[in-house]
């Protein structure tokens, strides 16, 4: 008996799904109803992954599941906020319960961790995409945004960088016979939102991003909304350790010019390093120094010797 729309919310998603104290009306209904905590401001974000563009076709489906939210708690932690809700809507090519459950499984996983509500969503036929909606909060005035970097202020990130564009790069040559290290894989199909990360320092940052694109195109953007240019210390990114074997071309499009870390860059008064160090105590990443804003627009690239340096690459492009 083929299985409706109907029968794959029944039993994959709305069986699975974690129902909130703030839930009025979840699943089943025309909407769903969510009430705001008082003093709270209510974020919401949204990210497509299509197949074949930001997954491969043959990607276990566990995996598939577990980065669609992931990519989604990155923007709630990008901007301090405590994710709580989330809409799915899917475009499937059919309806193979099996491939659904998997995937279910590693979108539950993640949304059961960090306590994220599926209140609704959809379901059509057609090339596999996902859509996710993601809902937080966040105590009123105190969402972290692009824009309110300053000169003088400190420039950080947290973990490494290039790990996942490493991963990706062995993946996509055809003719290479290297393995990816497992550490690189793991950033790239289940990367770690920082979540805590993002919540710990609101009370002392001063601007916040998430570098899904590449440091270099995402720290760009941060600037532009600030109207401000930034000071990076070359010698002060972390990237991933193999990394630092290649040339440095190769090294820098990895670390700086490449898509998927899901890490966050964020910025802090220099009179807040104090209270920096002691809200990263209790986090579940390390974070790096990289730099400082300044006047001047753009980046400067600077080398150990504290000359410039040219950095090729913009980062990834969805167009």
């Amino acid at each position: 008996m083929p299985v409706s729309e109907f029968d794959i919310i029944e039993q994959v998603f709305k069986a699975n799904a974690l129902t909130g104290e703030n839930v009025i009306c979840g699943i089943g209904d025309d909407a769903a109803i969510i009430e705001v905590p008082v003093g709270q401001q209510l974020l919401v974000s949204t990210d497509t992954l299509v197949s074949g563009v930001h997954f491969f076709s043959d990607a276990d489906p566990y995996d598939i599941g577990y980065k669609s939210l992931a990519v989604n708690l990155s923007d709630m932690a990008a901007m301090a906020a405590s994710p709580a809700w989330m809409t799915l809507a899917l475009t499937l090519p059919d309806n193979d319960l099996g491939w659904l459950r998997k995937f279910a499984d590693g979108l539950f996983a993640l949304a059961n961790q960090y306590k994220v509500a599926l209140i609704g969503g959809n379901i059509a036929h057609g090339p596999l995409s996902i859509t996710i909606t993601i809902m937080g909060t966040v105590p009123s005035g105190q969402a972290l945004k692009r824009s309110a970097a300053k000169p003088g202020d400190d420039i950080y990130v947290t973990g490494q960088l290039g790990m996942a564009a490493y991963a990706l790069a062995i993946l996509e040559d055809k003719t290479s016979r290297t393995t990816p290290p497992q550490a690189c894989l793991e950033r790239l199909n289940r990367p770690a939102p920082r979540v805590r990360t993002g919540i710990a320092v609101r009370s002392c940052a001063s601007a916040g991003i998430d570098i899904s694109d590449g440091l270099a195109a995402d720290l760009a953007h941060m600037l532009k909304a600030s109207a401000v240019g930034a000071r990076i210390e070359l010698a002060a990114i972390p990237a991933y350790a193999m990394l630092k074997k290649l040339d440095e071309d190769a090294m820098w499009k990895y670390a700086l010019c490449s898509g998927d870390d899901y890490e966050l860059c964020f910025t802090v008064p220099t009179r807040h390093r104090p209270l920096l160090e002691q809200a990263m105590k209790n986090t579940d990443c390390g974070f790096t120094r990289i730099g400082q804003i300044s006047s001047e627009p753009g980046i400067r690239w600077l080398a150990a010797d504290g000359s410039d340096r040219q950095i090729s690459g913009s980062g990834y492009r969805h167009f």
